[in-house]
């Protein structure tokens, strides 16, 4: 193969990769330089979006008919198990007595009815409320347990059942920072708009599901790596990560100047060209860069796919999923966009500027922030909530939408599901209607008939 062809072969493969591959490749390479320049280093492809490569002949026809542009029915989207599962984790949420009872009966009936390997977090074998539950402790020793931060799920988990609020399914993905098995969430918490199911009768809604019988909404996540500055003949101390929203932590990581790390849902590597330690999350919600504790503004450089596109100046940015769309992103004045649609939301957070406005961008760009030269304070990132960290001058967070989504199993389907959720939890659009007028009387006895309009 020429080396010409090879270059190709190598863009077109990598349009796929979700992978930071080029932190290998020689900066000496006039094929490197061409793609920094250019800004089509690997990422993401739009993931309903036609092949990038389009070829057009007489009269604006498309060669190949196979490139035609497809819209993807959310409809066809079906949970199908290829294998029986076998093997299921159960999130609870904490600090919650009204999930105790769901919880055992769950387990309970999993175990006994279903002869499923029932997977649970460390910490609930602790619960103060737990322990004095005698149902509970019959299934204690039949339970799977596992220590976040420690011991690693990846095909180890066939089906995931969230009990609580939409902080238990947050909570589940940050735990598969890989492929994630199909979840379905109960409402058992308080907001409850990623949660559809409500727990009365959960024999014969797992078992339908457990029979394929259920669709899916794949909710697309955002690959988030931050890249540290340091100087070459000095390594850092420990990372410290912030503790969860469960009062746990994701990952602490230490960089050695060999650039290992421990940490496993924080994956952290060293840039050997650049000299800079790095971190990487996925996030179902969103990654929000604010100004902290500081009383200046934050002054931030976005650049997308590699070329500047704004500075900005206000109390913080938002980028956030379609399923964040609807989470800290509307609540700073964005629009509400369906999870099906591949798309990452650029929201400024109190902007400085009355005109900076939302704006929707493809799911396949590249997206980058970077503290300014000239700000006077650093800023502060965190990933769904977690994983707070602070961003210095040199320090950069590039954002693309990974290839990994969350499966999300609807009670009903993916249009009806979420438009019960805008109405029930957001209240969208809910008012008392209009009354209508009064039909037993005839409104032209409300007007003389000698009554006339002057010209």
């Amino acid at each position: 193969m020429s080396s010409s062809a090879s270059r190709s072969s190598e863009s077109s493969s990598s349009l796929n990769s979700d992978d930071e591959d080029f932190f290998n490749l020689d900066e000496s390479d006039s094929f490197c330089r061409r793609r920094k320049r250019s800004g089509t280093w690997p990422r993401t492809r739009s993931l309903n979006a036609p092949s990038p490569i389009q070829q057009f002949g007489p009269c604006g026809r498309i060669k190949n008919s196979a490139m035609v542009m497809q819209i993807q029915d959310p409809a066809f989207q079906r949970l199908t198990w290829y294998k029986t599962p076998l093997t299921v984790l159960v999130i609870k949420k904490t600090r919650d007595i009204s999930v105790l009872n769901p919880f055992v009966q769950l387990t309970r009936w999993l175990i006994e009815e279903k002869r499923m390997m029932v997977h649970v977090e460390s910490a609930i074998l602790d619960d103060p409320a737990l322990t004095t539950n005698a149902e509970f402790q019959k299934l204690r020793d039949r339970l799977q347990v596992f220590r976040e931060g420690r011991d690693d799920l990846t095909d180890k988990i066939d089906f995931i059942i969230c009990l609580g609020g939409d902080g238990t399914l947050l909570y589940a993905s940050s735990l598969f920072q890989q492929s994630v098995p199909p979840v379905m969430a109960f409402h058992l918490g308080s907001l409850g708009f990623l949660t559809p199911f409500l727990f009365d009768n959960f024999q014969d809604k797992v078992t339908s599901v457990l029979e394929g019988q259920a669709a899916l909404t794949l909710r697309s996540r955002l690959k988030c790596v931050l890249r540290r500055k340091q100087s070459l003949d000095n390594s850092t101390g420990p990372d410290h990560i912030a503790n969860g929203n469960n009062g746990s932590i994701i990952a602490t990581t230490n960089t050695s100047t060999n650039g290992t790390s421990a940490g496993h849902h924080g994956m952290n590597k060293l840039d050997a060209h650049a000299g800079r330690s790095s971190l990487s999350f996925l996030v179902l919600n969103e990654v929000v860069v604010d100004r902290g504790p500081s009383p200046y503004l934050s002054n931030v450089d976005l650049f997308v796919d590699g070329k500047h596109v704004t500075v900005v100046q206000g109390d913080g940015l938002i980028l956030s999923t379609p399923t964040g769309s609807t989470a800290y992103a509307v609540a700073a004045g964005a629009s509400m966009i369906h999870p099906s649609v591949p798309a990452i939301m650029i929201t400024p957070i109190c902007p400085h500027s009355l005109s900076f406005r939302p704006i929707v961008v493809p799911a396949g760009v590249e997206l980058k922030i970077k503290i300014s030269q000239d700000s006077r304070n650093t800023a502060w990132v965190s990933f769904d909530g977690r994983n707070r960290q602070e961003l210095h001058k040199g320090d950069s967070l590039s954002v693309t939408t990974s290839i990994y989504p969350v499966p999300s199993i609807c009670a009903q389907d993916q249009i009806q599901d979420w438009f019960d959720s805008l109405a029930d939890c957001l209240q969208w659009n809910v008012r008392k209607r209009q009354k209508q007028f009064e039909e037993t009387e005839d409104i032209s006895e409300f007007y003389d008939s000698n009554d006339t309009v002057d010209s």
